[in-house]
């Protein structure tokens, strides 16, 4: 086995999402996974403050979440890309929007390597 495979937290630019990650992220996952129901995407859009304080979260939570920091989201918070969705979805960020950011790109960097065979 390579060493990249024994210890995939050595692969630049990835981490691995395991258990401590996902009980790390229960608040924003559950938050997220709110959005799906219409009376909250309403309440996220009349006061999202409000309703991120109903849901417990963190004053770093908040401020990932109103930077629209979507890689310390997920790499710090524990955050579910699939629920994080939901909240680009709200804000009007699309699963592109997310990617582009994930790699420290503008979203017309990042769709012009969705057009090039074998892009990263």
């Amino acid at each position: 086995m390579s060493e990249t495979q024994a210890d995939p937290e050595r692969i630049e630019g990835t981490y691995v999402f395991d258990g401590a990650h996902s009980r790390r992220g229960y608040r924003l996952n559950k938050f997220f996974f709110s959005l799906n129901r219409a009376e909250n995407r309403a309440a996220f859009k009349e006061d999202a403050e409000a309703l991120m304080d109903r849901f417990g979260l963190s004053d770093w939570e908040k401020g990932r979440i109103r930077e629209k920091d979507w890689l310390a989201l997920a790499r710090e918070g524990g955050a579910n890309i699939y629920f994080m969705y939901k909240m680009g979805s709200v804000t009007g960020d699309s699963l592109q929007h997310i990617g582009a950011a994930f790699r420290g790109e503008t979203l017309e960097e990042f769709l012009n390597t969705r057009k090039v065979q074998g892009a990263r």
